[in-house]
């Protein structure tokens, strides 16, 4: 019998996170639950296990979650206000370098005095975010915003998940076009973590382990990359953020 064909590793790209033209609250809406494959993905780029009901969004430009939806409430039935969840280990890291170099501070200053519209279009944009997030499941008491909206904010990454995932949020698109193009050197998840982290989902692990003191995370495995199709017939689907 012939060997099989080595797996083909995908280059390295200088543009691994794009716009997506046609995300809309529809497609958002339409997004497909996550399979368990997806599941163990997403939980090795969080580096703990995924929950809540929740879809993949939006993709980076090796087919990996970049963005996920999560549903307003969590298996035991915890309010969770974030629908729209940044999964890429590599855009989180980008923007909490963005947030550190103190540009939230421009960003409430502009929507305070609602400098060129910008006050005004954060606020109705939460207004549909709010609509949205009713969509897929029993509206939260208080109707609580994320990221510090529709008044300031708080947090960029939570806006720019929103950004990809429905175009629809002014400070994600601008937080997202001082990064992008952003170069990645490949998949972020090798196939080891998926045959981990599927292991640890089946066995019902949903919450975070302790770690050992003194003992650092693990940023990336060995092994083959998980950069095969993300389409599986397993069951299942949840991700908390």
């Amino acid at each position: 019998m012939p060997d099989l064909p080595p797996k083909v590793i995908p280059p390295p790209s200088s543009d691994a996170i794009a716009f997506d033209d046609d995300a809309s609250y529809v497609t958002a809406l339409q997004a497909s639950p996550t399979t368990l494959r997806e599941r163990a993905i997403v939980s090795a780029q969080l580096g703990r296990p995924a929950r809540g009901d929740n879809a993949v969004v939006h993709r980076c430009s090796f087919g990996l979650p970049t963005v996920v939806r999560v549903g307003p409430r969590l298996e035991d039935g915890t309010p969770f206000p974030t629908v729209f969840w940044l999964a890429c280990p590599l855009l989180r890291s980008s923007i909490g370098r963005l947030e550190a170099e103190g540009s939230m501070v421009g960003l409430n200053e502009r929507i305070d005095s609602d400098d060129g519209g910008i006050g005004s279009a954060y606020a109705a944009a939460f207004e549909r975010y709010i609509d949205f997030r009713d969509e897929l499941g029993e509206p939260l008491e208080g109707r609580p915003g994320a990221g510090g909206s529709p008044l300031y904010v708080k947090c960029l990454h939570v806006h720019a998940a929103h950004t990809l995932a429905t175009n629809d949020n002014v400070v994600g698109e601008w937080a997202l076009r001082q990064l992008l193009p952003i170069a990645c050197d490949g998949p972020c998840v090798s196939e080891d973590d998926v045959a981990e982290w599927t292991e640890r989902l089946e066995a019902g692990e949903l919450e975070r382990p302790e770690r050992k003191p003194g003992k650092k995370r693990r940023r990336r495995s060995k092994g083959r990359r998980a950069d095969a199709p993300m389409e599986d017939s397993s069951d299942g689907g949840s991700n908390d953020g």
